[in-house]
């Protein structure tokens, strides 16, 4: 029997997982996140299936027998061995030859100067003069109204892509330019699309086209005794990849005319586990000894709270149904409930709105907005713009995404 790596009980990894269409032809996508595999693989839909067995338990023999146990087909060992020699070559599996990868990977990581800006040049311009001519095109669509709350302490603000998202991101940004520029800290929470760590630090600086926002060594260091050395820096890779903060820090540094301030960046993982287990939030105490370590870190600075998420994904990009008008304007009133919450400044309100629906929305933004609301303790909110994106060549699926200003 063919052994993957060091063990015959082969299992996948934590990957991004898409369906994808080439020629004609179904198949299913898999990238890694964290870019310790620097390959995509194509795998045909009927294949894939046998993913699902690829969870360490089960060996070349048993997840062939289990495979035509559940799908009542016949699939041949030869075809599951070379599909285990591709996944592992592609450090796609859990095993040592991922395990030294990835040590590699976060030793280079940690030694680089800064996390470097992984978008730049691919979701926006890399060279700073044409991404503040990009940026300031966008701002100056947007009507220059005087915030209704003028102590403002916080945001929300999309991390889609700017060509969807743009106007919502200058609308928010635009009533947040006095709170960012005179922050001298800013805390970010981001969410994490690849993890379910319930907190993932770097004490690395981030970089974007304009140069380098320090990261504040202090509150990171804190955060590590609330959370733990391990737990907090397990999954410090995704750091490099994801989109959630780094396209917020772009705006942010964009607003502070390229000024650094000192930075939190935070990941954040879902609340699933809230959602279906039935406990809450409010109660976690490791939720609640973050939230007490960053005021004990923050006291006295001019600090700024930025959460970074979107709103529903739904649709068949989702995994759901196409939609339909109707469909379209139910989403628009769960979205309108809460959107209402996060401005009435009830953290526990907004969760429980998510909870009763089971989150059938697919709102990615919960974790960042929820911990947003506490830290900066229910603070009033004023929507600044709402859009509903495009999912789908067909405009079947949709993403919503909406600011909000805090204070």
């Amino acid at each position: 029997m063919k052994a993957i790596g060091t063990t015959p009980y082969p299992k996948l990894r934590s990957l991004d997982i898409r369906p994808h269409t080439q020629a004609g032809q179904a198949y299913i996508l898999l990238r890694d996140p964290t870019q310790i595999s620097e390959h995509t693989l194509l795998i045909p839909q009927p294949l894939a299936a046998a993913l699902a067995f690829c969870d360490g338990m089960h060996d070349t023999q048993a997840m062939c027998k289990a495979f035509e146990e559940q799908h009542g087909l016949a699939l041949p060992k030869d075809l599951v061995v070379q599909l285990l020699t591709a996944l592992d070559e592609a450090l796609m599996l859990e095993n040592d030859r991922t395990d030294q990868a990835r040590a590699a990977a976060l030793a280079a990581y940690r030694h680089a100067p800064f996390r470097s800006p992984a978008l730049a040049g691919q979701a926006y311009p890399a060279e700073p003069h044409t991404l503040r001519l990009l940026l300031d095109t966008y701002l100056a669509d947007v009507a220059a109204e005087q915030p209704s709350l003028p102590q403002a302490t916080g945001l929300l603000s999309p991390h889609i892509d700017y060509a969807r998202g743009g106007p919502v991101y200058a609308q928010v940004w635009k009533q947040a330019a006095d709170l960012v520029k005179a922050a001298d800290l800013v805390v970010m929470f981001g969410t994490d699309h690849y993890g379910n760590d319930p907190f993932t630090l770097t004490r690395q600086n981030y970089a974007t086209p304009y140069g380098v926002l320090p990261t504040a060594q202090p509150a990171i260091n804190a955060l590590t005794d609330a959370i733990g050395e391990q737990a907090a820096f397990a999954g410090e890779l995704r750091h490099r990849g994801e989109h959630s903060l780094e396209l917020v820090t772009t705006w942010l540094h964009h607003m502070r005319g390229g000024e650094p301030c000192e930075f939190v960046p935070i990941l954040c993982g879902g609340f699933h586990h809230f959602i279906y287990d039935g406990t809450a939030p409010a109660t976690d105490p490791l939720l609640n000894g973050v939230l007490d370590a960053l005021r004990m870190t923050t006291a006295g600075r001019r600090i700024a709270v930025i959460a970074s998420g979107d709103l529903s994904h739904v649709g068949p990009a989702f995994g759901g149904r196409p939609l339909n008008l109707v469909d379209r304007a139910r989403l628009r009133g769960a979205d309108d409930d809460l959107i209402a919450q996060m401005c009435r400044g009830s953290a526990e309100n907004f969760f429980t709105s998510i909870r009763q629906v089971r989150d059938r929305n697919n709102v990615c933004g919960v974790s960042p907005v929820y911990l947003t609301l506490r830290l900066l303790d229910a603070p009033l909110g004023e929507c600044t713009g709402y859009a509903t994106c495009p999912a789908d060549e067909q405009d079947t699926s949709v993403v919503t995404v909406c600011g909000v200003l805090f204070g």
